[in-house]
Parts: structure tokens; sequence; C-alpha cells
């Protein structure tokens, strides 16, 4: 395979999108639109004074302006405008499978109810489907919230539990560690929902994090936790137990100088199940062909490395294996196509 990665090659390349906050896919023009059709004052007035406002240097302040953005979604018609805008840049990026974070608290905190929410976001996965995206919803609980606010959450989600495929953690992870969530863990598990859960880098106690996710709850991903190289006898055990890990190239650039693009590496030839995904892409510059691309041309990737990738995210996915295989298959047709 050739050495040389293009940004045409990347975009047409078949992925499944694991990490995805469908709240961090709110673009300045949308974002300015609900606003003025919702009668929100969001101080600012133009798409250029919108961007201007996207401004942060770490984890804390990336939250301010993040959470304070939401605002402007009121009704189911804005969250299902919200994720059909998402659908649409997962066709250009030839996403096929994603699965869709969504962090109910931040919005029923300001009275907007779970149903809403959910009701906007699922119609818009069903009608995704003729746009050949197949999507499930992820329910994040925000770790930097109480217990109690978990549980209250959990229970406005019962009613609709055939929409929601797994249960995540994310937000502030400075002095909340996965266990504080732990009864939330074990009632969804028996539940039948997959288990994931953030562990950002470079945090404080980032590998004991790392150690509860993997070792205690059991979880089948993590989010970020590129840390883990940290401790190579956890490597071992990652990549023995087939857990996946979604690593997010742009918006760590946001936090740290580099795009851990050295642990990736490593993941890589341990065999873990490591791939690229967008995050918060409105926020941080890209979306998922952007975050292979630059992770690509940053650290010098092969064709093969990339490849991988890519299958990376169909094998963590949660989806039949069935399914995987049908993926798979696209991708090897994909790449042979390309390379004649």
């Amino acid at each position: 395979m050739t050495n040389i990665i293009t940004k045409a090659f990347v975009q047409g390349l078949p992925k499944a999108e694991l990490h995805l906050h469908i709240e961090g896919t709110l673009e300045p023009e949308l974002k300015l639109r609900l606003a003025q059709k919702n009668g929100v004052d969001i101080g600012q007035n133009t798409i250029e004074e919108v961007r201007a406002s996207y401004q942060y240097d770490d984890l804390a302040s990336f939250l301010a302006v993040y959470y304070p953005a939401m605002q402007v979604l009121r009704t189911e018609e804005d969250f299902y405008e919200l994720a059909m805008a998402y659908i649409d840049k997962a066709v250009e990026n030839s996403v096929r499978h994603a699965e869709i974070f969504f962090d109910p608290q931040a919005h029923m905190s300001r009275g907007v109810s779970f149903s809403t929410v959910i009701n906007g976001l699922y119609q818009a996965i069903i009608d995704g489907r003729a746009k050949h995206v197949d999507a499930q919803l992820i329910m994040c609980f925000l770790r930097d919230w109480s217990r109690l606010s978990a549980y209250e959450t959990w229970q406005a989600s019962l009613p609709y539990r055939d929409r929601i495929i797994g249960i995540g953690l994310d937000s502030d992870e400075h002095n909340n560690p996965p266990l504080k969530f732990y009864p939330q863990f074990v009632e969804a598990e028996q539940q039948g929902l997959y288990l994931t859960a953030h562990a950002d880098i470079d945090q404080k106690d980032s590998i004991s994090h790392i150690r509860e996710l993997i070792e205690v709850i059991g979880v089948s991903r993590i989010d970020h936790g590129t840390n883990i190289v940290e401790d190579m006898d956890l490597v071992e055990y990652a990549a023995k137990h087939h857990i996946g890990f979604t690593t997010c190239p742009l918006s760590n650039t946001f936090v740290r100088p580099d795009m851990k693009g050295k642990e990736v590496l490593t993941l890589l030839e341990h065999g873990v199940k490591v791939s690229p995904h967008s995050d918060d892409p409105a926020y941080f510059g890209g979306y998922i062909s952007d975050n292979y691309y630059a992770l690509a041309t940053q650290y010098n990737l092969t064709q093969e490395q990339v490849v991988q990738l890519a299958k990376n995210s169909f094998a963590v996915a949660w989806i039949s294996e069935k399914q995987k295989a049908i993926y798979m298959e696209e991708i090897d047709a994909y790449v042979k196509a390309y390379n004649k």
C-alpha cells in the first residue's frame, strides 16, 4: 500500500463514528438561527461573533462555552434539526454507522423535557436511514453532577429504553471518578445496554480512572483514554479483551500541544482497537475525515494503518457480527478500487 494519504482517500473511506456529542455539532449558523427563532439572547448577532466566542484552551474553559450554547435548543424540531445536520455531515464523510452521545441533564436542568430531547433526536435517526446512515443514541451522565441527578435522569430514560443503545460518562473528570456512577453502570448493564465512558487525556488520576473502567465497571469502550499507555499491563489487557478506544485528534490539540498520535501508534502496535472520531466538531474545527487526515499527515501513517483505524471503528461498534463483516468487506472493496 502507498504511504501517501490524501484527503479524498480518507473522505471516501467507510467509517463508524463512535465518539460524537450531538450538542457539539451545533454550528454557528444553526446556533444563531435557533437563537433568533426561539428569542434567546446569546450575546452575539452575527456568525462571526458566534465563531469568535468559541475560545478555550482547556477542558474547563471549553465547557464554559459549550453548555451555555445549548440554551438555543428548545423544541423537538430544534433537536431534530441538530441531528439531521450532523447526519448530512456523516454522509459527506462516508460514515456508515454512528453511535451518538447526548446529554439530557444539560437540557432537563433548563426546563426541556427528556421526551423533547429524545423524540427530536430519534426522529432524525429514523429519517437518516434514508441517507444510508445507521445511527444509535448513547445517553451520557454528566460526571460533575450528583449521583442523585444521574439517578433521576436514568429514571426519566426508562420509558425510552428501546431508543438508547448504551450509556456514557462525560464532562469534567476532576474529582469525579467512574466509580461515582457505579450503580448506574450496573443497572444499565442489567437492562442490556452497552457501557462506555470518557477518560479524558492527561487528567489527574487518569490511569486509575482507566483501571476502574476496565477492571471494575467492565466497559466495552473508553472514550479518549490514550493515557492507558502509561501502564502496559493495562494495554495488554485491553488488547486481549477487545476494548475499544476512541481518540479525537483535533480536540486533543486544544488541551495539549499534540494529538496524542504517538499514543495511538503505540496502541495500534499492541493490537488495541483504537480509532479516530470527531468529538465536538463544531467547536474543534473538523469532522471525522478531518480527524483521520490530521492524524495521518501529522504522524506519517501508512494507508494500511489508516485502513486499520477504520476497521477498528467497526470492530468495536455495538452492531452484530454480520453487520461488522459487511462493513469490513465494504472497506476492502473501497481500498481495492481506490488503488487501481
